[in-house]
């Protein structure tokens, strides 16, 4: 007796025995499923490169500003957006937002509402009373995302006038007085007008001459103590909601409209379109794999027994990532959709075969067809969780966090159903079955596929097998390298406006009130304050990072010739003043130099061609700036132990821009920087920066595609040419079995390729699908296919028994597969549309791959091997 004969007697003689320990399993491995955070998040994607390094030593050593803080944006658009009547409904807002107790205990000091009506009003005020300036805020060039007291309070001089006389101010004045008051400020001597640069809360196409424009954008800032921008605390949330609430109703009363955006209001409606898809997406999965189920087994109890079956290994799945504390993400709620599918798959084989033993001997009981059902597909199911188990874990070799996540989850779900399915189904089936044939019920039933229409169907295969097998691995050997060389020019992105969720169709307003979608808008407002603002936020920030001899004296030459090149970039953020927004010291030195005249003069002393770039004695001319305006030096120049260290230049890219242009465009500014010669040899410049290292996880994912794809075709083929060694003494059925997997991905790349479908963290892991569903119903081939052949000893009588048993089994379970990923095409979120019709199809080509391209080459081995081996009686000749 072979071990596999033991384990199905010990199984089966067991029963009781058996669904106590796994019940008890049960209930310990899924008392940790209420641990998972299920608040829904965005997937994050970060890396432990050098450039992520380079930017933790800037956030380290550099004073930037905006340390927890964040900004939230007010946009206005339609109608004039600079008429008075437009900056009156902003004042009024920001009385409604300092009034608001929720958004008020978030805000960032007493004023922490920025926008075009308290400059205008503040410098018209300013100039009736004669005085100075306002205040001596920030005017770099960047959005004021660094301080959220923009006024003169913060600075010491003249308080900042109330909005009620800024709004007394704006009322008294004509339309025409506002235009020369605006005029002033996006004049030359803005600075001295302006606590914040105009041009920062203008869109970048605005036309100066014209001098009206129909949109603009106002700042809210928020404390975020301990958190950042993309994970904010719940207060801060819940502020910007009601922000959302406040500009939504009546509170805003001018020309056009005015929206909100902001992190919090981004999670919320990600949160929320989720919510939507599954409530939409959950009824038609039901119906579709309830009505397969019904259809396969025709037979209500093994329904029943397969879905709590497909519940159980969910709750394992839930109570793993409670044990590990993993969270949900929107690459992890896939996890669900692929255990569903390869659950049926397992029960469909082990209750199929269990019918096919028992229509093979109506003598059998329930308990001996069991046995000789497992015998039959224990190892293949084994081996099918090993493979697949491989192919998902092979993600943690990626360097993205949630990908990781993925794999892990994955195969803890995947050895879960193996465990469900292979050991505690044959075991409840047999005391249910047992019952009901006591009470009188005849538990026979015809196995799925073995007759009729899906018969005939299924038999396809094995006829191009019987009479062209070379033929058909011919044409899936040329679709396959067609679709390996389109692979080559598949685009990777990782866009985070590719996770935000579009509005829902037309026919989707005409569904009842508990499957109706709301409206959302996220996706649209993202893009729009992409395309039409300066972004402070740190995507739409590239750092280069500039260390070593950062005191020779060709170094601020080299970043002034930076600088042009950072306008001659086509990603840079140029606003409607015509220049660039870039931050270094040479602008921070330049400022100061404006306002301090003793510091002037040390800059002229050290500027020997009299180009405005000092050039000689540039320790002292850093010291003088260190003593006039030691926080703004901070910003931009680090020194430890009296010595300068490194240089940090800030350089405002747009917030929709590609990652890769971003990336190589700043990367020859960074070159620009550092130099060539001898001279500059001990000078390093770095460009880092969430832009920068986005790009870096992106040719991350290739590396996952390549060493995950490498290292699990190895594992896999090495597993199963020992298995077939051992138990066939036919190692090259090992190799044989895999080739369809490989045809199967390569065709899947070919297809994303024809699609236009980026390679991104949705896609990459169909790597890991195409490789461990493709392996499942390769080895459920296979292995049915060698166990026919030992018995009859004529090949072609073997593949038409395996396509027809097996086969009726492999197009159940990806039927049922493929219709549960297929039905993510319902979602709202675009990447869970993606990802579902990638998986889908990647699904339905490993199925072809095993039913029609599988068979030939299993003709063809029993023709060019010594199948004789394997076989009792000789094969059948050609």
């Amino acid at each position: 007796m072979t071990p596999i004969e033991r384990y199905a007697e010990w199984l089966t003689g067991h029963a009781r025995l058996v669904i106590l320990v796994l019940v008890v399993a049960t209930l310990a491995v899924g008392s940790a499923a209420g641990d998972v955070d299920s608040g829904l998040s965005i997937a994050s994607f970060s890396s432990d490169s050098a450039e992520a390094q380079k930017l933790d030593y800037v956030e380290r050593n550099f004073t930037t500003g905006g340390e927890n803080r964040t900004a939230l944006q007010v946009i206005y658009r339609g109608g004039d957006a600079l008429s008075k009547e437009s900056l009156l409904a902003e004042l009024r807002l920001q009385e409604a937002i300092y009034e608001n107790e929720t958004v008020s205990a978030t805000l960032a000091g007493e004023r922490s509402a920025v926008g075009l009506s308290n400059l205008v009003a503040i410098a018209a005020i300013q100039a009736e009373r004669g005085g100075g300036p306002p205040g001596d805020g920030a005017t770099d060039g960047q959005a004021p995302s660094s301080d959220g007291e923009t006024d003169s309070e913060s600075s010491g001089s003249e308080a900042r006038p109330s909005l009620d006389e800024q709004r007394t101010q704006l009322e008294s004045m004509s339309q025409a007085e506002i235009e020369g008051v605006l005029e002033r400020l996006l004049a030359g001597e803005r600075r001295a007008a302006a606590p914040v640069d105009p041009y920062v809360l203008l869109p970048t196409s605005f036309d100066r001459e014209s001098m009206t424009d129909d949109a603009r954008v106002m700042f809210v800032f928020q404390e975020t103590p301990g958190s950042n921008a993309d994970s904010l605390p719940e207060n801060v949330a819940a502020g910007q909601l009601a922000v959302r609430d406040l500009a939504d109703r009546d509170r805003y009363d001018g020309p056009g409209e005015a929206f909100v955006f902001g992190a919090g209001i981004v999670d919320e409606k990600a949160g929320q379109a989720t919510g939507d898809s599954f409530a939409l997406i959950t009824p038609f999965a039901l119906v579709f794999i309830v009505g397969i189920l019904l259809v396969a087994y025709r037979d209500l109890v093994d329904v029943v027994l397969a879905l709590v079956g497909v519940v159980l290994v969910l709750v394992w799945m839930a109570g793993v990532m409670g044990w590990v504390g993993i969270g949900v993400t929107q690459i992890l709620i896939a996890v669900p959709f692929l255990l569903v599918g390869l659950s049926i798959d397992y029960a469909l084989h082990v209750v199929m075969r269990y019918r096919e033993a028992r229509a093979d001997d109506p003598a059998l009981s329930p308990r001996s067809g069991m046995a000789r059902g497992l015998v039959g597909t224990t190892v293949a199911l084994a081996a099918t969780t090993f493979t697949t188990a491989v192919g998902f874990l092979a993600n943690i070799t990626s360097p993205i966090q949630s990908i990781q996540s993925f794999g892990a989850v994955a195969a803890a779900g995947i050895v879960s159903a193996f465990l469900v399915f292979a050991v505690l189904l044959p075991a409840v089936k047999l005391e249910v079955d047992g019952l009901l044939e006591r009470a009188g019920l005849d538990r026979r039933k015809r196995a799925f596929g073995r007759s009729g229409a899906a018969a005939r169907a299924l038999g396809v295969g094995a006829s191009f097998a019987k009479r062209a097998p070379a033929v058909v691995v011919v044409v899936g050997l040329v679709l396959a390298a067609g679709g390996g060389y389109a692979a080559t020019d598949i685009e990777t992105s990782i866009d985070q406006v590719d996770f935000l969720p579009r509005d829902s169709p037309e026919w989707m307003e005409s569904l009842p009130g508990p499957f109706a979608p709301g409206d959302y808008h996220v996706r649209e407002h993202a893009v729009y304050v992409n395309d039409n603002f300066l972004q402070s936020r740190d995507r739409a920030q590239v750092q280069i990072l500039v260390e070593g001899s950062v005191t020779d004296p060709s170094t601020l030459d080299r970043l002034r010739a930076g600088e042009r090149a950072v306008a001659n970039s086509s990603t840079a953020v140029t606003l409607a003043d015509g220049r660039p927004r870039v931050t270094s010291v040479l602008s921070v030195i330049e400022e100061t130099a404006a306002d301090n005249e003793s510091f002037a003069a040390l800059v002229r002393g050290a500027d020997t061609d009299g180009d405005g770039v000092p050039d000689r004695n540039l320790q002292e001319v850093y010291d003088g700036l260190y003593a006039a305006a030691p926080e703004d030096a901070r910003s931009v120049l680090y020194r430890a132990d009296g010595e300068y260290r490194a240089l940090r230049v800030q350089v405002a890219v747009r917030g929709g821009a590609d990652s890769a242009t971003v990336t190589a465009q700043m990367r020859d500014v960074a070159g620009v920087i550092e130099g060539d010669g001898e001279t500059e040899s001990a000078r390093r410049a770095t460009a880092t920066g969430q832009p920068v290292i986005q790009e870096v996880v992106q040719q991350g994912l290739l590396r996952t595609l390549v060493q995950g794809f490498l290292l699990t075709l190895g594992v896999i083929l090495a597993f199963l040419v020992v298995i077939f060694k051992r138990r066939y003494d036919a190692p090259a059925l090992g190799v044989v079995t895999t080739v369809p997997v490989v045809f199967a991905l390569a065709w899947i790349l070919g297809a994303m390729y024809l699609f236009d479908v980026a390679f991104n963290t949705e896609t990459a892991i169909i790597t890991s699908i195409a490789i461990g569903l493709g392996v499942d119903y390769a080895i459920h081939v296979s292995e049915r296919f060698l166990d026919e052949f030992r018995e009859s000893g004529d090949a072609e009588a073997a593949l038409d028994r395996t396509i027809v048993g097996t086969g009726g089994a492999l197009f159940a379970s990806a039927l049922t597969t493929a219709s549960g990923f297929g039905v993510l095409v319902l979602a709202l979120v675009p990447s869970l549309r993606r990802f579902g019709l990638v998986t889908g199809t990647t699904i339905v080509f490993a199925f072809l791959a095993s039913v029609l391209v599988l068979p030939s080459l299993l003709r063809l081995w029993v023709g060019w091997s010594d199948a004789a081996v394997a076989a009792p009686a000789p094969a059948k000749a050609d």
